[in-house]
């Protein structure tokens, strides 16, 4: 098996971009959702409700900071780069197991909220090393993590999504893998193999599976058009439903420092 493909979101819950590698540290893919969207109490604001932030861009800078940009048919002079903000004082989010983080500041804000449609912030995670895994996805002690959900990493297969365009009814539009955001996208040999895996090394870089990635409405949302729809939900409640949810993916957490990149083997073990 290969890795063939390497996606980063450097923002929780906007937009991500492909890259020919990453480095992995002990909390995912470096500069992986280290930056967050909060509303004025502080509360996490995500595409699950505000669907118009699957549409928005931020690319990751060499320093840390983010490039913003609007969707595709908002002018070409839009985006905003936005540094990395040591210097700024914490303050309170709801995010769970995290605390503080430090505002991005008034220009990053405006700019999300004009675009959002309500009130928003934009914050970053100064310490990843201090927001641990849950048990109830895997996490062991010293096991940390950026500001994803459940886990360092994600990974899916193409063979998987194989088997769930062959499963949706016939005339469906075929689903595309932005739809489960992933970190790393290998091809695989047999569909969902990847539940029985307990180890994975890719390039340098062993990751040990903490399990499945239950799936939430917000696979519903197409990537492109930013409607929402009954799939993959309906078809993989019939398929891969365990446990009162629904499962697409492996959550991974990094056993090693390391690189990896598109073409890597994958070895399972």
């Amino acid at each position: 098996m290969q890795l063939t493909r390497v996606r980063l979101y450097p923002v929780k819950s906007l937009g991500g971009l492909d890259v020919a590698s990453a480095q992995v540290e002990p909390w995912g893919l470096a500069g992986d959702r280290r930056w967050a969207v909060v509303d004025e109490n502080g509360r996490n604001v995500t595409a699950r409700e505000r669907n118009v932030m699957l549409g928005l861009r931020s690319e990751l800078l060499a320093d840390g900071g983010v490039l913003l940009s609007g969707a595709a048919s908002e002018p070409a002079s839009d985006p905003l780069r936005v540094d990395v903000p040591t210097d700024a004082e914490p303050v309170a989010v709801g995010i769970s197991r995290q605390a503080t983080a430090l505002p991005a500041g008034p220009e990053a804000d405006d700019w999300l909220s004009s675009r959002i449609g309500q009130s928003v912030r934009l914050v970053w995670q100064p310490d990843p090393t201090v927001r641990p895994v849950k048990d109830e996805h895997g996490g062991l002690d010293g096991d940390r993590m950026s500001l994803a959900d459940a886990a360092p990493l994600l990974l899916t297969t193409e063979a998987s999504l194989a088997a769930l365009n062959a499963w949706t009814d016939e005339g469906a539009p075929e689903l595309d893998m932005l739809r489960f955001r992933p970190n790393l996208v290998v091809d695989g040999d047999e569909p969902f193999a990847e539940d029985e895996w307990g180890f994975v090394t890719i390039g340098d870089v062993r990751f040990r599976v903490t399990g499945g990635c239950d799936r939430c409405m917000m696979t519903g949302i197409d990537p492109y058009t930013l409607q929402r729809g009954f799939e993959p939900i309906r078809t993989l409640s019939k398929f891969r439903r365990r446990d009162g949810k629904t499962w697409f993916g492996v959550l991974l957490v990094p056993q090693n420092r390391g690189g990896v990149a598109v073409g890597d083997t994958v070895a399972i073990g």
